[in-house]
């Protein structure tokens, strides 16, 4: 999922001080070890920071993680390799061919398979002594506080907001600890939270960081602002190893403090995260699914929609009829519309849409003249947005496509190319 533009919630600043930020491990250490296992993790035995009795915390623990995409990939498949015992993983959703260029468990024969079936089929092969539990739904407040019973921890990698902070106040309210990452084209953000942390820790979750999620369409996801395939490489396999300090107290976990990253200009920036004073504890999870945590906007809320049916049905009438058709008008990112397009159409970036309104003689205002505005993004959400900036502007009649492109293609064009 795409970044917030910065950090918004409790104090942030340099790291600074000596202090170790050790923490105790987290789990307790199974039996000893098989000669099996002794070959298999040889390479950990000889390090300090893990040994043996490390290697038998990692063989008792239970780890949680949410989604098999782009930063569940490499978690899984290094938390299976490093031997912990029993991993969940839970994800709605099924492998498509644009997610091979990051989400490296998965192949080409799994398209169209649930992800999590995809997954734990890979890790079976890997590492067939670790348990895999695979869940194909979608994590909502109705089911989270069950299926993390019995877990240590949980290793966060949603690609959206809603969920991100579903996770953060369930596992508040539990007391679990949680690896999060977020990553946004060739920039990222790590970080573990934790409500209840052995003393001295100072308690820090998310929304100490970033108070509340953006509202939905302010942030573009990688989907559609694009993320370069090794960056989840990189992300997920430094969450993999904060949870392995986690589970074997070893070094200095990033508990209390945030990592900045960007690939494309090399810099690697860590910051400190305090506790917000001023922040009320979060105590339960509000009735209504996931889609409680989400913000909604305001000023499109109450936009006109149209469904990709309706739409083609009246470009059809329009054309056969000689009446008046709809202008569409394309609100993406030059890459996306690069990808699939609906045309003909007007391209005017989100971004750029209120400084094209204010014009009358523009391209949106020679295109109003023409007939009624529909907008469209990829998913529905910028669409929305646009068209109720528009409808401020005095533009009468202007719709959102319902589902935007996505739901053309599903419903009108498959012929089109999906992203």
């Amino acid at each position: 999922m795409a970044l917030p533009r910065r950090p918004a919630g409790g104090p942030v600043s340099p790291v600074g001080g000596d202090g170790s930020g050790a923490l105790p491990p987290l789990v307790a250490p199974a039996p000893s070890l098989t000669a099996e296992e002794r070959a298999r993790y040889s390479r950990h035995l000889l390090l300090d920071a893990v040994g043996d009795e490390g290697q038998r915390r990692l063989r008792a623990a239970s780890v949680f993680v949410v989604g098999a995409g782009g930063l569940g990939a490499p978690v899984l498949m290094y938390l299976a390799a490093a031997g912990v015992g029993r991993i969940t993983v839970i994800d709605d959703d099924e492998v498509d061919s644009g997610n091979l260029h990051r989400q490296v468990i998965h192949s080409v024969p799994a398209i169209g398979r649930p992800k999590v079936e995809s997954a734990r089929e890979r890790l079976a092969e890997l590492a067939p002594g670790v348990r895999v539990e695979a869940i194909h739904a979608r994590l909502d407040a109705l089911n989270i506080g069950a299926l993390l019973e019995g877990h240590h921890l949980v290793v966060d990698g949603s690609d959206n907001f809603s969920t991100r902070y579903l996770v953060s106040d369930a596992c508040e309210i539990a007391g679990i600890p949680v690896v999060w990452g977020t990553i946004d084209r060739f920039r990222a953000q790590l970080a573990v939270f934790w409500s209840r942390p052995p003393a001295p820790a100072d308690p820090v979750t998310l929304r100490d960081l970033y108070p509340a999620p953006p509202p939905p369409g302010s942030v573009p996801s990688c989907a559609e602002a694009g993320v370069v395939g090794a960056l989840c490489g990189t992300v997920g396999s430094m969450m993999a190893m904060e949870a392995v300090k986690l589970i074997a107290g070893s070094g200095r976990p990033l508990l209390g403090r945030l990592v900045l990253m960007d690939l494309l200009e090399t810099t690697h920036r860590t910051v400190t995260i305090r506790p917000d004073p001023s922040r009320t504890p979060v105590t339960s999870l509000p009735e209504g699914g996931d889609e409680s945590c989400e913000v909604r906007s305001p000023d499109a809320q109450d936009v006109p929609t149209v469904s990709a049916a309706d739409l083609a049905a009246e470009l059809a009438v329009a054309g056969s009829s000689g009446a008046v058709a709809p202008v569409l008008v394309d609100v993406r990112g030059a890459g996306e519309r690069s990808i699939a397009a609906i045309d003909p159409s007007v391209w005017v970036p989100l971004d750029t849409v209120a400084e094209v309104a204010s014009d009358p003689t523009g391209v949106l205002g020679r295109a109003a003249a023409r007939g009624p505005l529909v907008v469209y993004c990829k998913s529905g959400v910028r669409s929305a947005r646009a068209a109720a900036t528009l409808t401020g502007a005095g533009f009468a009649g202007v719709r959102s496509l319902e589902g935007g492109i996505e739901a053309w293609t599903r419903d009108v064009d498959p012929s089109l190319p999906g992203y």
